[in-house]
């Protein structure tokens, strides 16, 4: 194994904080650029808790980050941010992990509805692998652009495609709630988020609207074989990270409980970040600060409907933890280097 140079853009934002601790102490990465405008020109020592060279290193304006010399950038920008950026980055020799939408979604008329942007480089977005190593790790072998998934279509595909791929699910009519803390809405100042606004309150948003909607069932019906329409709807609660979601599926055929259990232990035996439970044992304190996924499920027999629960920690699992794993995929390193020491 040799060790990469390796830059973060977008290094200020949550995400962004939380790759750059991560790939400080991972054993293959070296850390030569960060870049943020909200801390150009301050070292990283003054802002993490780092030693050595990473803690000597200065951030740099993301005007600069074009011109970045590393073996490999991580994008932790939005998504037509992004776009811009990673093919550039590609066109100077870098591996670029993006952790924004800009290449999840394979069609590209799918953009401007949900992200507001027309798509603008349609060979990169055919050619980026996906990158939840759980369900896509044989597309990952030397991926040159890693499309990092989104922080909930992570917790929900892992939840429904087990289901469905044994057919023991319908891909149809597929319901989910899922709840998030607030850090999933980014580091930025805005009335809604301010403390007073989210206090002992909790609210559902952008309901039949998300943009990892068709991602999410983009990533079921590649890995499981289908997925029609589902219905999602996502709450903000007065948390800093995490993700629960609650997913309810028809039965396809006359299953049991068991019998589901059983297929989420088979899909994910010898998985290194991802248990499978008692529904009811599922909970938000056993993962954050993790990139552990943890899953269950049970039958309702009198709805005659599974339920799938699931729980990440948005910040780990759901983005800079998953981002290191794929990229680890990507090169063909054990999963677990730099993330193996993550307690919870």
């Amino acid at each position: 194994m040799h060790t990469l140079s390796a830059g973060i853009v977008g290094a200020s934002g949550y995400a962004g904080l939380e790759l750059t601790r991560l790939a400080a102490r991972h054993p293959n990465l070296r850390l030569t650029a960060l870049f943020s405008d909200r801390w150009s020109a301050e070292s990283v020592g003054s802002r993490l808790p780092l030693d050595g060279p990473t803690a000597a290193l200065r951030y740099r304006a993301l005007g600069e980050a074009s011109q970045l010399e590393a073996d490999v950038a991580f994008l932790a920008t939005p998504a037509e941010v992004s776009l811009e950026l990673a093919p550039k980055l590609i066109a100077r020799g870098l591996r670029v992990v993006d952790l924004s939408g800009a290449f999840r979604i394979a069609d590209r008329s799918a953009y401007p509805r949900w992200y507001n942007f027309e798509h603008t480089q349609p060979e990169l977005l055919a050619s980026a692998r996906y990158g939840l190593p759980e369900l896509a790790r044989e597309g990952l072998r030397g991926a040159q652009l890693v499309a990092n998934p989104g922080c909930y279509a992570t917790a929900i595909a892992l939840a429904l495609s087990p289901l469905i791929k044994a057919g023991l699910a319908s891909p149809d009519g597929i319901a989910v709630s899922a709840m998030s803390g607030v850090s999933g809405a980014g580091r930025k100042a805005s009335e809604d988020f301010s403390f007073c606004e989210l206090d002992e309150d909790l609210r559902a948003y952008r309901i039949g609207k998300h943009q990892h909607v068709p991602e999410i069932e983009q990533t079921v019906a590649r890995f499981a074989g289908a997925c029609g329409p589902m219905s999602f709807v996502p709450h903000l609660v007065p948390i800093r990270r995490g993700i629960l979601a609650t997913c309810t599926l028809r039965p396809a055929q006359a299953a049991e409980q068991a019998d589901a259990a059983a297929a989420l232990e088979r899909a994910y035996a010898g998985e290194r970040f991802v248990r499978v439970m008692a529904a009811d044992k599922v909970s938000l304190k056993d993962v954050a600060r993790t990139n552990r996924a943890h899953l269950g499920v049970a039958f309702d027999s009198r709805a005659k409907l599974f339920v799938v629960v699931s729980a990440i920690d948005n910040l780990l699992k759901g983005a800079a933890g998953q981002a290191l794993q794929a990229l680890n995929a990507a090169m063909g390193w054990d999963e677990a280097l730099g993330l193996d020491l993550l307690g919870g």
